[in-house]
């Protein structure tokens, strides 16, 4: 999911899905390349599970899938209380030492 989402072009395309699904021309016209590479695109985020299509007639219709925005927020929130919990003992240890530093010189 994350190399889905180190792309611009596919942060824009899900910024847009947030607000809705939309049909694959709503989604491509404001992009200037062309529509092959674009449903690339389309395809590397469907693959990692961000986005989901359905085909009705001819017209295909993307939509955002939630639940893995929201996984992925609740790793990252678990890895920053982890590093900031690492980097709280490591300014503890720091300020310790430079107490102890500090007595010794005197």
């Amino acid at each position: 999911m994350f190399y889905a989402l180190a792309d611009p072009t596919r942060r824009a395309i899900v910024s847009v899905l947030g607000r809705g699904p939309e049909t694959v021309s709503a989604l491509a016209a404001p992009f200037t390349m062309a529509l092959p590479s674009f449903m690339k695109h389309l395809q590397v985020l469907e693959r990692s599970g961000l986005i989901r299509s359905r085909k009705t007639g001819r017209v295909r219709t993307c939509e955002l899938v939630p639940q893995p925005l929201s996984d992925a927020q609740q790793w990252l929130a678990d890895q920053r209380a982890m590093w900031e919990a690492r980097t709280d003992r490591l300014a503890a240890l720091v300020e310790a030492l430079h107490q102890e530093e500090q007595s010794d010189a005197e």
